[in-house]
């Protein structure tokens, strides 16, 4: 899974206005586009221009584009949210565009690592490549290692870091992409084993998702002091949980897709433990090879289903909730909605219907 685009329906983007997200957030997005743009303007030094295509329009993140800013942070919302929670932390002014810069490259990194377990051609940056989705992974994969390089030697130039600081964030960053991508290799071909709920969420949400989101604090780990530090070591586990919340909602917009590659799924978990008589048959069919049908989960697993939301609310609850206790000014009473909110667009109506009634 990746730090993919949320806050896709009308609702969640009613959400962020009417709560005043989208103003507060203000500061944290316009950083985060300049961070991309200073990206998308590092690869044109590195690579020929028969392979890039023209990069698209990136908003300036002022008040006057809503519209397009809004769009940006659809795509970009927990990039921009961490960027936010740094600030809060402490972190400096002369070190947040930096850690928004190295952000960006660690989701592009991610993105394309999990084209290539998912057989898909999802792009950050600018390429062309013709018909080769596997080659425009693999381009990116490169790309990014040496983007990253660059914006660490930007610190290391600007007296912000040393580098010893740099490796140190690179060999950290490496060490947890690592031991997210052994779970994902640990996948292929399938998996035999249905773990009880609990233990699948320590095994497998923690890592996919908590350690997913956890990458976005190796670097300040590393490169703060002090008071600061601390701060950010203590806010790491926080933003885990919310990481951890936004992989269980994962499973289940994804649940066909996942029982399709017979990997690791919570609703699966869920059923087989926990599931009723009817609800274990149903999910007994489709493990022996019967195509699921349109609207399985919310049709025939409902229950399970809500069971599964819930614990996606406790985790976002609580993430929020330790994420206050450290000064950060995202409200937790809209932590429900946060996790309605991350579905995506393909997983609204799903939401809905789960939780209708």
């Amino acid at each position: 899974m990746t730090l993919s685009p949320v806050f896709r329906s009308a609702a969640a983007v009613q959400l962020l206005q009417e709560n005043g997200i989208l103003e507060r957030l203000q500061p944290a997005l316009a950083s985060q586009a300049r961070a991309v743009r200073t990206i998308h303007a590092d690869l044109g030094a590195l690579l020929d221009p028969a392979f890039l295509a023209p990069a698209p329009e990136v908003p300036e993140g002022s008040e006057k584009d809503v519209v397009e800013s809004l769009t940006f942070l659809q795509e970009y919302f927990f990039l921009v949210l961490f960027r936010s929670l740094f600030e809060s932390l402490g972190v400096p002014a002369s070190r947040l565009d930096a850690y928004a810069e190295l952000n960006f490259c660690i989701k592009g990194t991610i993105t394309a690592a999990d084209n290539i377990f998912d057989e898909q051609a999802k792009s950050l940056l600018p390429l062309r490549t013709g018909r080769g989705a596997r080659f425009l992974s693999i381009l990116q994969l490169m790309c990014f290692e040496r983007l990253i390089r660059r914006a660490l030697d930007r610190l290391i130039a600007a007296g912000q870091a040393t580098p010893e600081g740099a490796d140190q964030v690179l060999k950290g960053l490496l060490d947890l992409m690592a031991r997210i991508g052994k779970l994902e290799g640990s996948e292929e071909g399938g998996v035999e084993e249905i773990p009880h709920p609990e233990v699948m969420i320590d095994r497998v949400h923690r890592v996919r998702g908590g350690a997913l989101f956890a990458l976005a604090f190796v670097p300040p780990a590393v490169l703060e002091e002090g008071t600061t530090r601390d701060r950010i070591l203590a806010a790491e586990p926080a933003v885990a949980r919310l990481g951890t919340a936004f992989q269980i909602v994962d499973d289940l917009t994804d649940f066909e897709f996942d029982v399709e590659r017979r990997s690791h799924n919570l609703l699966v978990s869920q059923v087989h433990h926990h599931g009723s008589d009817e609800e274990r048959a149903a999910l007994g069919e489709i493990l022996d090879g019967a195509a699921p049908a349109p609207g399985v989960v919310e049709a025939r697993f409902r229950e399970s289903a809500r069971a599964v939301l819930e614990r996606a609310y406790t985790e976002a609850r609580g993430a929020f909730r330790d994420l206050g206790a450290l000064g950060f000014w995202f409200p937790e009473s809209l932590a429900d909605e946060v996790v309605h909110a991350i579905v995506g667009l393909e997983g609204v109506r799903r939401m809905e219907e789960i939780t209708r009634g």
